[in-house]
């Protein structure tokens, strides 16, 4: 492991090989990349990190966050190109921010609840960035489960939540009996506005449990594949194919899948 005085002279050779790589002598590839390309690859990173640090893989997490550092030199290198502010202006000023922000550590010392630091911080934020609402500044292009989770996030933080997770699914078994009436009224609009109350409802109590929904929708995805690609071998196997059986069958065979899945994960 690496000696974390060592980090400011690893940061710098960085900022430099990206220099280099943008420079007339360095790689026409990088040279042709545009601020909007690399957008596309930073949120892949972030999302290749995630899955990374969730899967507890060490090297994995070290090597992908390495990437996502990467993609943010990078992009400030732009901002560099075009005269805006460079990465040494990004790290002066979140270091400010950072100390600015926790004056029980940096200034006024003393003892103080988590409760009472994330209280103080959102107040920093309105008054910083001067916003009128607790939920301005939400990032408009982020997912639409995000979003949801940042606009419970922001409204517990003014007392705005529910007591537990528990009171939250009350609220989703409400929203389904909703829906259910859409449904028989067959009205589309309706349909669809109680549907979105479901999931935003759903998104509080996965929020209170202390899961991100994202995350584990997410994982959840890939459980669905990895049990539906071992449902299409066991067709193959038999020489049969997904759009060959009946529903009866596949629902069958995929509960097979799921007892076997289940099996080999208390076996690890």
């Amino acid at each position: 492991m690496k000696k974390v005085t060592e980090a400011g002279q690893l940061f710098l050779q960085l900022v430099k090989i990206i220099d280099k790589l943008r420079s007339p002598e360095g790689c026409p590839w990088d040279r042709a990349r545009t601020k909007e390309n690399i957008i596309n690859y930073f949120l892949e990173e972030v999302f290749e990190a995630v899955e990374a640090l969730k899967a507890k893989k060490v090297n994995s997490a070290r090597e992908e966050l390495g990437d996502v550092l990467l993609e943010v030199v990078f992009l400030a290198k732009f901002y560099e190109e075009a005269g805006k502010f460079s990465i040494a202006d990004v790290l002066e000023g979140i270091n400010r921010k950072m100390i600015e922000r926790h004056p029980h550590v940096f200034s006024q010392k003393g003892k103080i609840s988590p409760e009472a630091v994330s209280e103080t911080w959102q107040k920093n934020k309105l008054t910083e960035k001067n916003r009128a609402s607790i939920l301005d500044g939400l990032p408009k292009s982020a997912p639409a489960l995000i979003c949801a989770f940042l606009l419970g996030q922001r409204a517990s933080s003014q007392g705005f939540d529910w007591a537990e997770a528990a009171e939250a699914l009350k609220k989703v078994k409400e929203e389904i009996i909703e829906l259910e009436t859409s449904l028989k009224q067959k009205k589309k609009s309706a349909v669809a506005e109680e549907l979105g109350d479901v999931l935003f409802s759903l998104v509080s109590v996965s929020r209170l449990l202390g899961y991100n929904p994202e995350i584990i929708l997410r994982q959840a995805n890939r459980k669905f594949e990895r049990r539906f690609r071992n449902l299409e071998k066991e067709l193959k196997r038999k020489g049969k194919k997904v759009n060959g059986c009946s529903l009866e069958e596949l629902n069958q065979l995929w509960e097979e899948t799921k007892r076997n899945n289940q099996k080999k994960s208390k076996k690890k």
